[in-house]
C-alpha cells in the first residue's frame, strides 16, 4: 500500500495485558469481583479517550457494575498507570489530564441504558469535573449543564519543572470556549491541592462557532465563525505565559450553517453512525513546519457516481475542487472521505474508491499529485475504518485503539514505478519518494537503475530533467524554506493532459488577514508565503538563461583571442574548482567511480559551472533575507555539486551495468552491444542538459565523441556532429589522431574531423599528424595569416626560376611573395609558435597535395 502505518500504540496489545494482570492481582488477594476474565467481557468498552502533546495516552473502561475507570499509557516509559475511577454508571464524553499529572478533568453524560436511574444533579445532561489525582482528593464540579462538554489541558513549552498553575479549556456545544486557571499548591509533602477552587479564574476564548479543531503539537485553536455572506476561519495561538493571540481571520467559500455543531481533534467523544458519515461534510486544517496552511473540505455527498472536495491552499492564494469519479452508480459509499497530513502531502482517500496523495508545496500541476483508483490494489490495502489525523504524521484509528504513525511506503512507491505505464502517475510517484524518502541515497540508486532501464518509456516528460532537477532541489531545501519560491522544482512547467477519473476547478481566494504584528517560528514563515503571494509575481524561480548568454559571449571571445580581464575568468574557473572539490570530497567515502570523467580541464565546462555558481548566488543573496553569505554560498556549492554528481552517477550505473572497461577509450578496436547502450544514454543525458543549459562533468563530451566514433557509421558521425550532438574536444581528437594509423578509411575519418575543428585546436591537431592533409592545412592556415595585412609592394616582373624546383609560373610567383613577405617586418609577428612553418613548407605542401590530387 501507499502508505505505510506503523502502530505506535495499541490498545489490546498495550494496555490489555496491564488490566488483566492488575485484575489478577486483585482477585489473588480476595478483592470481589476481581477476575481477569470480566474485563474480557467488557472488552468493548475500553477504548482511548485521547491523545496530549506528549504523546501519552488516556484510555477508559468499564468494569462489571459500570464504573467508569480512567488509565493513562506512557509513550516514553511504555508504561501503564490508573488516574481515576468514577463509581457510577455514566458515558465519557471527554477526558484530559494536565502535563503534571496532578489534575484530571472529566466531562461524562447519562448512560445510555434504559433503566439507570439520573445519577447526575438534577436537571443536568453533562457533568465535567476536576479532580485531583496525586494522590486521589477532592473533585470539583466545573460544569452541570444540559449540553455536552469538551475538555482539553493546554501543555505550554516549558522546561521539566512543575508549573504553579495549569490552564484547560472547556468546549461547550452551545457554541463558546472557556480557559479556566487553575494554581495548584503542595500540602503534607507531595499532596497536590487546587488554590481557591470555589473562585477559579476564566476568560471567554471564542464564541458563536460552528466548527472547531485542535492542534495538539502546536497548541492551536482553529474555529470557524459563520457569517451571513460567507464563513471567516480563524485561529488562536496559545502561548507559554498563559496569554492567547488571534492570529488571522481567513473568509472560507464552505457552508457549515445547517451542518450541526462539529469538534475536531478534541478527544474521542462519541463517535457519529458510520452509516451516516456521508451526509455530513468534513472539513479539517493541517499545516507543516514550512509555513503552509490547507484547509481540507468535503461537503456532503448529494451522488453515488462522483465525489468533490476542496483543498484551500492558503499559502499559495488558491484553492482546487477535485471531482473524483467513482465508478457506476450502483458504488455505494458507506463511509466518508478522509484526509490525513504527511507533511509535504496530504492524503484523500475514500475506501474501496480512491486514493489522492496531494503535493502540498508545489500544488500547481496535477501531474506531481498522486491518482489513484478503486482498481489499484493499494485502494483495498487501506483501513476501511475511520482514521483520525492528528498532529504531524500521527494517525488515530479509534475504533480498533490504534494510534499509528502514516509514512509514504517507498518500497510500494518504487515497485510502482517500475509497473505502472502512466507517464502522469511516474512523474507523481517520482517526485513523492524524493520528497519524503527516508534514504535519499538509496532512492536515488534506484531511481537512476529505473530510468537506465526505461530511458525512452516517458513521452510526456524527461525523466532524467526531472529527476536531476527535483532531487537536486530536495537536498538543499530542508536548510531553508523558501526555497520552494527560488529554485525550480520539476522540468515540467505545464500540463494540459486530462487525468482519466479526476477534474479540477483552481480559483484564486482571499489571503488570510494577519492580526499580529510580530511572528516568530511558523508564524514567520507563514506570514513570508502570504507577502510572496501578494508581491512576488511574476515567480522568482532561477533560471539559467542569463548564463547561456554570458558563457556563449565568453566562448565567442575565446575564439576571437578578445577576453575580458582575466581576474573575471579566474574568479569564475574558481568557483567550478570549488564545485568539482566539494563533489569529490563528499564521494571520498563511496565507491570509486569507473566511468573516466573529471581527467581533464575542460575549461568550457568548467567555465559553464562556474558561471552558474556565480549567478545562483548572486539570485539567492537578492532574494534569501536574513541568511548569511556564507551559508548561501555553501547552499550553491552543494546545489551544483549535487547536480553534476546524479550526471556522474546515471552514467555510473549504465557504465557498471555494462561492464565496461578502460580500452574503451582508445579509437583501434570495434565497438561492441555494452558500448551502443552506454553511448544511447549519455546522448540522453545530453539532450536533458542541453534543453536547460545545465553543466556537464568535465571529460564528458571527450568520452561521449569517442563512443560515438566508435558506435557510428561515418555519415551518422558527421551529422552528429555537425548537429552539436556530439562536441569535439582536444583530448578525444588528439587520441584519434594518435591511435588510428593512416589507413584509407581512416585518414577519410581523420580529415572529416580535423576540417570541423575550431582553428586553435585545429592548428594543434594538424601538428600531430604526418599526412600530406595535414601539412596542406598547415600550409593553409599559415598564408592565411601572412596575407591578412598583406599590402602589395612596387616590384620587377621578372621571376628568377634558378630558385625554383617546378617551373609552374603561379606556384613561382605565390612563393616568391611569401618569401618577400616572410623577410620584411610585416610578418615577423606571425611566425610566433608556427614551428618554422616558410615559404619552403607552403611549397613543398602544395606539391605533395597536387600530386596525390593526380594520383601521381
Amino acid at each position: 500500500m501507499a502508505l505505510r502505518l506503523v502502530a505506535n500504540f495499541d490498545l489490546r496489545k498495550d494496555v490489555l495485558p496491564w488490566l488483566q494482570a492488575q485484575r489478577a492481582a486483585s482477585a489473588g488477594a480476595g478483592v470481589p469481583d476481581g477476575g481477569a476474565d470480566v474485563l474480557e467481557n467488557n472488552y468493548e468498552s475500553l477504548h482511548v479517550l485521547n491523545v496530549e502533546r506528549n504523546g501519552n495516552i488516556i484510555y477508559t473502561y468499564k468494569d462489571n457494575k459500570g464504573n467508569v475507570f480512567f488509565g493513562l499509557y506512557d509513550c516514553q516509559t511504555k508504561q501503564n498507570e490508573h488516574l481515576y475511577t468514577f463509581e457510577k454508571d455514566l458515558q465519557v464524553v471527554s477526558c484530559s489530564v494536565n502535563s503534571e499529572r496532578t489534575l484530571l478533568a472529566a466531562s461524562l453524560v447519562q448512560s445510555t441504558k434504559e433503566g439507570r436511574k439520573n445519577e447526575l444533579q438534577p436537571g443536568s445532561k453533562c457533568l465535567t469535573l476536576l479532580v485531583e489525582i496525586h494522590p486521589v482528593n477532592n473533585v470539583k464540579v466545573l460544569k452541570a449543564v444540559d449540553s455536552c462538554v469538551w475538555v482539553q489541558f493546554l501543555y505550554p513549552h516549558v522546561d521539566s519543572h512543575p508549573l504553579p498553575e495549569s490552564h484547560l479549556l472547556l468546549i461547550s456545544e452551545e457554541k463558546y470556549i472557556e480557559q479556566f486557571h487553575i494554581q495548584v499548591i503542595q500540602e503534607d509533602g507531595n499532596r497536590v491541592v487546587i488554590k481557591n477552587s470555589d473562585h477559579l479564574p476564566r476568560e471567554r476564548v471564542a464564541e458563536d462557532f460552528v466548527w472547531a479543531q485542535w492542534d495538539m503539537s502546536e497548541q492551536r485553536l482553529y474555529y470557524i465563525d459563520p457569517k451571513k455572506s460567507r464563513s471567516i476561519l480563524k485561529c488562536i495561538q496559545f502561548c507559554a505565559d498563559e496569554n492567547f493571540n488571534l492570529m488571522f481571520e481567513a473568509p472560507l467559500d464552505v457552508s457549515l450553517s445547517n451542518s450541526g455543531f462539529k469538534l475536531v481533534n478534541f478527544g474521542c467523544g462519541f463517535l457519529q453512525d458510520q452509516e451516516k458519515l456521508p451526509k455530513y461534510p468534513t472539513l479539517c486544517v493541517f499545516t507543516n513546519r514550512t509555513g503552509s496552511l490547507c484547509v481540507c473540505y468535503s461537503p456532503k455527498f448529494d451522488s453515488w457516481e462522483q465525489v468533490t472536495y476542496s483543498v484551500f491552499y492558503f499559502h499559495k492564494g488558491y484553492s482546487k475542487t477535485f471531482t473524483a469519479a467513482l465508478g457506476s452508480a450502483h458504488s455505494h459509499v458507506t463511509k466518508g472521505i478522509t484526509f490525513l497530513n504527511l507533511d509535504y502531502y496530504v492524503a484523500v482517500y475514500l475506501p474501496g474508491h480512491f486514493f489522492h496523495l496531494l503535493n502540498i508545496q508545489h500544488p500547481d500541476l496535477i501531474c506531481h499529485s498522486l491518482f489513484l483508483t478503486g482498481n489499484s490494489e493499494v485502494i483495498d490495502m487501506l483501513p476501511h475504518s475511520p482514521l483520525q489525523s492528528l498532529s504531524g504524521s500521527l494517525v488515530l484509528d479509534w475504533c480498533s485503539g490504534k494510534l499509528y504513525r502514516a509514512f509514504l511506503n517507498q518500497s510500494y512507491l518504487l515497485e510502482f514505478l517500475w509497473s505502472t505505464r502512466l507517464d502522469w502517475e511516474k512523474m507523481a510517484v517520482l517526485h513523492c519518494m524524493l520528497a519524503c524518502g527516508r534514504d535519499p541515497e538509496f532512492l536515488e540508486a534506484k531511481i537512476i537503475q529505473w530510468i537506465s532501464e526505461n530511458i525512452s518509456a516517458c513521452y510526456l516528460f524527461d525523466p532524467i530533467q526531472e529527476f536531476i532537477i527535483a532531487s537536486s532541489y530536495w537536498s538543499i531545501y530542508p536548510e531553508t524554506s523558501n526555497m520552494d519560491k527560488l529554485l525550480p522544482y520539476s522540468s515540467v512547467l505545464t500540463w494540459n493532459t486530462e487525468i482519466p477519473g479526476i477534474t479540477l476547478v483552481t480559483e484564486e481566494i482571499t489571503l488570510p488577514l494577519m492580526k499580529v504584528h510580530s511572528f516568530k517560528n511558523y508564524w514567520e514563515k507563514l506570514n513570508a508565503n502570504l507577502e510572496y503571494v501578494k508581491y512576488s509575481k511574476p515567480h522568482l524561480y532561477y533560471k539559467n538563461s542569463v548564463v547561456r548568454r554570458e558563457w556563449h559571449s565568453l566562448i565567442s571571445e575565446e575564439k576571437t583571442g578578445k577576453r575580458r580581464s582575466k581576474v573575471y575568468v579566474r574568479n569564475i574557473l574558481d568557483n567550478a574548482v570549488k564545485v568539482i572539490s566539494n563533489l569529490e570530497a563528499k564521494t571520498l567515502v563511496s565507491e570509486p567511480r569507473l566511468a573516466p570523467l573529471f581527467q581533464e580541464e575542460d575549461n568550457h565546462q568548467r567555465l559553464l559551472v562556474g558561471l552558474m555558481v556565480s549567478e545562483l548566488k548572486d539570485h539567492l543573496l537578492r532574494h534569501l533575507q536574513g541568511v548569511e553569505k556564507k551559508k548561501i554560498e555553501q547552499m550553491v556549492l552543494d546545489y551544483s555539486s549535487k547536480l553534476l554528481d546524479l550526471i556522474c552517477q546515471i552514467l555510473e550505473t549504465s557504465w557498471r551495468k555494462h561492464n565496461l572497461h578502460p580500452w574503451v577509450l582508445h579509437f583501434n578496436r570495434r565497438a561492441s552491444a555494452a558500448e551502443f547502450a552506454v553511448f544511447h544514454i549519455m546522448t540522453r543525458i545530453l539532450e536533458a542538459t542541453s534543453s536547460l543549459f545545465l553543466p556537464l562533468p568535465p571529460g564528458f563530451h571527450t568520452l561521449h565523441t569517442i563512443l560515438g566514433v566508435h558506435c557510428l557509421p561515418l555519415h551518422n558521425l558527421l551529422r552528429y556532429i555537425d548537429n552539436g550532438v556530439l562536441l569535439l574536444t582536444e583530448t578525444a581528437v588528439t587520441r584519434l589522431m594518435e591511435d588510428l594509423d593512416n589507413t584509407e578509411k581512416n585518414e577519410k575519418l581523420k580529415f572529416s574531423i580535423v576540417v570541423r575543428l575550431p582553428p586553435l585546436i585545429g592548428q594543434k591537431i594538424c601538428r600531430l599528424w604526418d599526412h600530406p592533409m595535414s601539412s596542406n592545412i598547415i600550409s593553409r592556415n599559415h598564408v592565411k595569416q601572412l596575407l591578412q595585412n598583406y599590402k602589395k609592394q612596387p616590384r620587377s616582373s621578372v621571376i628568377d626560376k634558378s630558385s625554383f624546383s617546378v617551373e609552374f609560373l603561379p606556384l613561382n610567383y605565390f612563393i616568391e611573395t611569401l618569401t618577400d613577405i616572410e623577410s620584411s617586418n610585416q610578418a615577423l609577428h606571425a611566425f610566433i609558435g608556427h614551428d618554422n612553418v616558410d615559404a619552403k613548407f607552403v611549397e613543398e605542401a602544395a606539391l605533395k597535395h597536387t600530386t596525390m590530387l593526380l594520383g601521381l
